[in-house]
């Protein structure tokens, strides 16, 4: 599978790259591993209340949103359907709600948040 990091996002991963130096993984556990699912669902759950989030909110929502920003945005439904790792186009017409659709070039949800000023951190 495959995503779109925003430039804000490359710039904090370099930072903390450089700061933790992973010898594999990115993000890496308490032994050096990669993450188990359950800590990533633990980790999920925990920002969900802290932020008081959906209740609801799972790590796959993350995904779904992702997707839905990017038909939003006008990404070719082939780009996404690559980066969902789906076989089909049906798949991702289906799980995105897809509307319509043109080719734009392809840049992150977040970036044009951030563009916009409607996120701050």
């Amino acid at each position: 599978r495959k995503t779109i990091l925003p430039e804000q996002l490359v710039l904090l991963l370099r930072t903390y790259y450089k700061a933790y130096k992973p010898s594999y993984w990115l993000f890496e556990g308490q032994t050096g591993c990669k993450y188990s699912t359950s800590s990533i669902r633990s980790i999920s759950r925990k920002a969900v209340k802290d932020t008081n989030s959906n209740p609801w909110a799972t790590v796959h929502t993350l995904r779904h949103s992702f997707a839905t920003h990017c038909i939003e945005n006008n990404i070719n439904i082939r780009h996404l359907q690559n980066m969902l790792g789906h076989g089909s186009p049906k798949t991702t017409e289906i799980y995105t709600k897809t509307i319509e659709i043109n080719n734009k070039t392809i840049t992150s949800p977040l970036d044009s948040l951030l563009k916009n000023n409607t996120l701050h951190g």
